[in-house]
Order: structure tokens, then C-alpha cells, then sequence
């Protein structure tokens, strides 16, 4: 099996962490049995990604909104 070349800057090299109380964590282990998730920080990148991008979406600058910070 070939591996995947990646794209140079997209190497995960800043590490984050987060921290969750007993029911949040309760909640995540139940959905990832549940949902047969086997890769945790995976299915918290993509859900953390998904959320910031769908925010983006909804709050894209308009041609009226000169003071708009540009994050890309």
C-alpha cells in the first residue's frame, strides 16, 4: 500500500490541548461506541474544523463590511 504524499504545510506540529468535565466526557465516549468512532482526535478535529468553517460560512464579509478581519 502507497502512502499518501501530504501537502508540506499541513503537518500537525502544534499540539492543543482541552480539557473536558465527567459528562462531556461521558457524552463522547457514548457517541464514539455508539457510532463505532475508533480515532478520537480525528472525529475532535473534523468537529472542531467543521464548526470554525461553518461559522465562516454564515459570517462571510460582505462588500459593505470594510472592517472584516480576513482570516484566508
Amino acid at each position: 500500500m502507497k502512502r499518501k504524499i501530504k501537502e508540506p504545510g499541513l503537518k500537525r506540529e502544534n499540539p492543543q490541548t482541552i480539557r473536558f468535565n465527567s459528562r462531556e466526557l461521558s457524552a463522547i465516549n457514548q457517541y464514539c461506541e455508539k457510532f463505532k468512532v475508533t480515532n478520537k482526535a480525528k472525529f475532535m478535529r473534523e468537529a472542531i474544523i467543521t464548526e470554525i468553517l461553518k461559522k465562516f460560512d454564515e459570517n462571510y464579509p460582505t462588500l459593505w463590511d470594510d472592517d472584516q478581519l480576513r482570516l484566508f
